[in-house]
């Protein structure tokens, strides 16, 4: 089994993010590519102390990028979204 803080890499801050966490208590983290359901679970309720109610994963593609004639892409990321039980909150998102 992977180390707890390294399944979740960093949270997303985003707009639409900010929007679900105020509005259904869903919040968006970026997570390692290998991380499962049950893992990214018992990842967010050992570091944020709170009780989970479901998570969803997205597997990202990253898009193609260019520089003048130099063609590359993007590296292709995985997304999780979790949701928590009534009543839970996360600290860490309340002041951004």
């Amino acid at each position: 089994m992977m180390d707890l803080r390294r399944i979740i890499r960093r949270p997303v801050v985003t707009e639409k993010a900010m929007v679900l966490r105020d509005s259904e208590n869903k919040y968006i983290f970026e997570v390692e590519k290998r991380a499962n359901k049950i893992q990214i679970k018992k990842a967010v309720e050992a570091i944020f102390n709170v009780s989970v109610e479901e998570v969803r994963t997205v597997s990202v593609h990253g898009k193609p990028k260019r520089l003048g004639r130099f063609q590359g892409r993007r590296s292709d990321w995985k997304k999780a979204i979790v949701t928590l039980k009534e009543g839970s909150r996360i600290e860490f998102f309340e002041e951004v």
